[in-house]
C-alpha cells in the first residue's frame, strides 16, 4: 500500500555540505534522517567499534550475568597488544592484575582503551576469537546490515569494516537501550594507575550538548566519529567517516549537529494507535486488519520546505490466521525523495479468529491462483 502527504512550514532551511566521503545525521526520537552521504559505503571503524563491544557488556549487566563490581584479569596478551606496549590509546592496565568490569568501562568509554576492550572481550566469552564471534552475531540481530566485525578494539583490517547508517543504528539502540551505563561516554576524564586522561571526544567541549560517544582513527589518516547531542529535549546522533584529520572529523561532525538543531521541526503523520493502513489476512473471520504503530509517527522536516513524503506499508504476505492484537505484522516506511527518512514498525490492531474451514479453503484458492498470475506476469517481463 502506498500514499503520500503534502507537508509545508515556516522558513525555508539551508542545504548542507559536508568534505568527508560518509556521513549521516538522524534524529533519535523520530529515527528521521536529516542528512547522509555515503551512508551505506564500507568504511574502517577504528575504534567507533568499540562502541559494539561495549553493548555487549552493557547487556550481559542489564540482564542480570553480570556485575559492575565483578573483576577481569589482565592477560599478558591483552596488554601486550593493547596496552602500553602497544603504543595506541590504552587505559595502563598492568600486565596479571585485575580491574572491576565499572573501571573497564570506563577505560573502554571515556579513553578509548584498546586494553581494556580486550580484556572486557576475554572476560565475557574466554578469548577474543570468541567475541568477535558474539560480536557479529549481535551486530545481525541488531540490523547491522552491511557491517562485520573482525576485533573488539579497532586494528585495521578486510574483515572489519561498517557503514555510517549501521554504526549510528548502533549508537541510537545504546543510547535508548541502557541509559545507566551510557551515561560513561559523557565523563569528561578518567584516571587509572596514577594516569589522569581527558575523553577522546572533542565534541563534549563544544558547548553543543554532546553527550558521547567514540572517535576513531587508523595509522594511514583515516578519522571516523559517531556522536550525539541533545538540545531543548531533542537528541540527534551524528556518524562521520573517512575525514583526512582529527579537525576535520570534529568541525564536521560539530557543523552537521548544529545545522541539524536549527534547520528542522518536527510534524505528526499519525498518532499511536491510529489505522496507518490494512493488511491482508487468510484463513480468518475477516480478510484484513488495521495496522497501527504503538507509539506517534513523526518526522522532522526542513523549515519551510514544501515538500511531498511517500509512505508504503511493508510486510510479508500473505499473514495467517490467528493473528494476535498488537502482533507485529510488517513496517512503515516513510521517503523523502529517494531517500528513507523513517522506518516504524506497525502491529495488528485488534485479535483476527481461525475462520472456517470453507473460508481457509477459498482463500487458499485465492492465493494459489494469484500467485499464478503473479508468475506469468514475471514471466513476461
Amino acid at each position: 500500500m502506498c500514499f503520500s502527504f503534502a507537508l509545508a512550514s515556516g522558513a525555508l532551511a539551508q542545504p548542507f555540505q559536508t568534505s568527508v566521503p560518509q556521513a549521516i545525521l538522524i534524529d533519535a526520537a523520530t529515527n528521521t534522517v536529516l542528512f547522509e552521504k555515503g551512508a551505506d559505503e564500507l568504511a574502517t571503524p577504528a575504534s567507533t567499534v568499540k562502541i559494539l563491544t561495549a553493548e555487549l557488556v552493557f547487556r550481559e549487566l542489564a540482564e542480570g550475568r553480570l556485575k559492575l563490581t565483578d573483576q577481569f584479569p589482565v592477560s599478558e596478551y591483552a596488554w601486550r597488544n593493547g596496552g602500553a606496549p602497544a603504543g595506541g590509546s590504552a587505559m595502563f592496565l598492568k600486565v596479571n592484575s585485575s580491574a572491576s568490569v565499572e573501571d573497564l568501562l570506563r577505560g573502554l568509554t571515556i579513553v578509548s582503551g584498546n586494553d581494556a576492550a580486550l580484556v572486557l572481550a576475554e572476560g565475557l566469552a574466554g578469548s577474543e576469537e570468541a567475541f568477535v564471534i558474539r560480536m557479529n552475531k549481535r551486530a545481525a540481530e541488531l540490523g547491522l546490515t552491511k557491517s562485520r566485525f573482525g576485533n573488539p578494539w579497532g586494528k585495521a583490517g578486510d574483515d572489519q569494516k561498517v557503514t555510517a547508517r549501521d554504526m549510528a543504528k548502533l549508537a541510537l539502540y545504546v543510547i535508548q537501550t541502557y541509559p545507566e551505563y551510557y551515561k560513561y561516554y559523557g565523563e569528561k576524564e578518567f584516571t587509572w594507575n596514577n594516569i589522569r586522561q581527558q575523553n577522546r571526544n572533542p565534541l563534549l567541549t563544544m558547548s553543543i550538548g554532546a553527550d558521547g560517544l567514540k572517535t576513531g582513527n587508523i595509522e594511514k589518516g583515516e578519522f571516523g566519529m559517531v556522536g550525539s547531542a541533545v538540545q531543548d529535549g531533542r537528541r540527534l546522533i551524528v556518524a562521520v567517516y573517512g575525514a583526512k584529520t582529527a579537525k576535520e572529523r570534529a568541525e564536521e561532525a560539530r557543523k552537521l549537529l548544529q545545522w541539524g538543531f536549527r534547520n528542522f521541526e518536527e510534524k505528526e503523520l499519525f498518532k499511536a494507535g491510529e489505522p496507518v493502513g490494512p493488511a491482508q489476512i487468510y484463513g480468518g473471520t475477516q480478510g484484513s486488519i488495521d495496522l497501527v504503530a504503538k507509539t506517534d509517527v513523526k518526522v522532522l522536516l526542513p523549515r519551510g520546505a514544501s515538500e511531498r513524503l511517500t509512505g508504503k506499508i511493508v510486510y510479508e504476505g500473505p499473514v495467517i490466521a490467528p493473528v494476535a492484537e498488537g502482533q507485529k505484522i510488517g513496517r512503515l516506511e516513510i521517503k523523502r525523495g529517494s531517500s528513507v527518512v523513517l522506518e516504524q514498525p506497525l502491529e495488528a490492531s485488534a485479535a483476527v479468529e481461525e475462520g472456517s474451514l470453507s473460508r481457509r479453503a477459498f482463500d487458499a484458492v485465492y492465493e494459489y491462483a494469484a500467485a499464478k498470475i503473479h508468475e506469468k506476469l514475471l514471466a513476461k517481463k
